[in-house]
């Protein structure tokens, strides 16, 4: 077996009403928690802040981003041995949530929606409803 290749993301777990937020990207099938990337020298909060004003057009409220936990499987699409390593956070938004030019949509999902996601969302939504945060 080759070497893992590890894909470094974070995502906002942003919980409303039993449900958590996902956002589709134009031309996709599948759902994704909000958010992405690390751009060099950014921090866990700076690069979550950029992802989510990116996506959803808000910010996100100072003082309220806390660390929830760090979940890693196979990545969507990816060769077989690449990892997504998911950093994951909470936090409250400020303004009012409007897809950009980088989704077409935005819903919140519970556990049981029928939705396709990428399987690292599958772990993190397994946690989520443990933990009873999403029925």
């Amino acid at each position: 077996m080759g070497e893992k290749r590890f894909i470094d993301k974070l995502a906002l777990l942003y919980v409303k009403d039993g449900k958590v937020l996902t956002s589709m990207s134009h031309g996709k099938d599948t759902w994704y928690l909000p958010g992405g990337k690390r751009e060099a020298g950014e921090s866990d909060e700076q690069a979550l802040r950029r992802e989510i004003m990116e996506e959803m057009s808000v910010g996100l409220v100072d003082g309220t981003i806390r660390y929830y936990g760090t979940f890693e499987a196979q990545a969507h699409g990816k060769p077989e041995g690449t990892i997504v390593r998911m950093t994951c956070y909470t936090a409250e938004i400020d303004g009012k949530m409007e897809p950009t030019s980088e989704v077409e949509r935005l819903e919140f999902h519970g556990y049981h929606d029928d939705i396709l996601k990428s399987p690292v969302d599958y772990l993190i939504f397994d946690d989520l409803y443990e933990k009873k945060l999403i029925k």
